[in-house]
């Protein structure tokens, strides 16, 4: 099994492409007002948006984008406006990550974890 893609909700899937696209994802299907996808840039899975009237109120999803150069990508990340809520940091589950929300307050974590992403120490065998 191959995580296809993740799919959020928005209250404006317009404003949302624009921070998505200022992230690095790539517009491959626009069905605006209701519906956009994307291609990230590396590897194979999407993540598209859809239109919904009202956002959940209890916690949402938190998504995961890995960044081979985190520190870096936050840099320019930052430069084009966006505002983080945690600078790269280092884990203690040896994963660097940093933090922000998008216009609909999804948690999205960027993140480098090298072989720990996979292979931790405490890796069941």
């Amino acid at each position: 099994m191959n995580l296809n893609q993740v799919t959020i909700p928005s209250l404006d899937v317009e404003q949302s492409v624009l921070f998505y696209q200022k992230l690095g994802l790539i517009l491959i299907v626009k069905a605006l007002p209701h519906y956009a996808r994307f291609e990230c840039p590396d590897g194979e899975s999407t993540f598209s948006i859809h239109a919904v009237d009202k956002l959940a109120k209890i916690n949402g999803v938190s998504i995961y984008f890995e960044c081979d150069d985190l520190d870096n990508t936050v840099k320019s990340l930052k430069s084009q406006g966006l505002q983080f809520d945690l600078e790269p940091t280092d884990q203690s589950w040896l994963w660097r990550e940093a933090r922000l929300k998008d216009l609909d307050g999804n948690q999205l974590i960027l993140y480098y974890a090298g072989e720990n992403r996979k292979y931790p120490p405490w890796r069941i065998e």
